[in-house]
């Protein structure tokens, strides 16, 4: 009994142990994110002359991935004037660290020319449009005027500097094609009858000779058994054959003497059972 509750208590200790050990891990986390990877916005020199305002924009975009395509300007200055002034403008999104230089128009000199600088306030604002993500930044409006008259990084600079660079994927593209590889070189050639070389053979083979074949006489011509009745030697030559309902005969004074019939007659036959022997 006692082996049990000190192996429960252990077990809890441990779990207690690691519970406690993931929140101060998350606490740490969360702190070094407030401190070190808040988003920072620096005001830079502008190109656009006097209603050109120019600034560079840090965020940490894995963790909050965001396109940020406008900036506000609020100048809030109860004891003075001009009270209040507001200024926008709206730029290509941007998914990273990003710079640009915008022209205000002469609203941004209101900003510029303020009274009561200690007792006023600037808020920028950078906006995502489209994920409806914004970061506020709140300076006193000497600050601000400070940083803008003192500053000497253009927008080009800050984006050199800060430049991310997307690595382009690679696609392995397989090569196919309906078209075979050309056969290795050979000496050989296909003896063919369309093959000019090898014409000669082949005429003769088709019977086309120049000469016809000669005649000649048969001493005897028979049907062997297996005959289909299939009318083939009738057809060629029904002076010597005759086809019945079950077999094939030989006519009675069937004349003899056209060898070349009877040949032709019995090449035909899709059995081979015509033989004859010539005289």
């Amino acid at each position: 009994m006692n082996t049990t509750l000190i192996a429960m208590g252990i077990s809890l200790l441990v779990v207690v142990g690691l519970v406690v050990n993931l929140g101060v891990l998350s606490l740490l986390s969360g702190a070094f994110h407030f401190l070190f990877a808040r988003p920072r916005i620096e005001v830079l020199k502008s190109q656009n002359g006097e209603n050109g305002f120019a600034f560079g924009f840090k965020w940490n975009n894995s963790r909050e991935p965001a396109k940020f395509d406008k900036i506000q300007l609020r100048l809030f200055n109860p004891f003075n004037t001009p009270t209040q002034v507001t200024v926008s403008n709206e730029f290509a999104a941007k998914d990273s660290d990003f710079a640009v230089d915008l022209d205000f128009g002469s609203a941004f000199q209101d900003i510029i020319n303020t009274q009561g600088l200690d007792n006023s306030t600037i808020q920028i604002e950078i906006s995502a449009s489209k994920d409806s993500v914004s970061h506020q930044f709140n300076m006193k409006t000497r600050r601000f005027l400070e940083e803008y008259r003192a500053a000497n990084i253009t927008a080009d600079d800050f984006n050199k500097k800060n430049a991310y660079v997307k690595t382009k994927p690679l696609y392995q593209t397989v090569h196919r094609t309906f078209i075979a590889d050309p056969l290795p070189a050979s000496g050989k050639v296909l003896k063919i009858a369309s093959n000019p070389e090898f014409a000669g053979e082949f005429t003769a083979a088709g019977g086309d000779s120049g000469a016809p074949a000669a005649n000649f006489a048969v001493s005897k011509v028979w049907i062997e058994d297996g005959c289909i009745v299939c009318n083939a030697c009738e057809g060629i030559f029904p002076e010597v054959f005759e086809v019945t309902d079950t077999s094939c005969l030989i006519r009675t004074g069937a004349p003899l003497d056209d060898g070349l019939k009877i040949m032709e007659a019995a090449e035909a036959c899709p059995v081979e059972i015509i033989k004859f022997n010539k005289a």
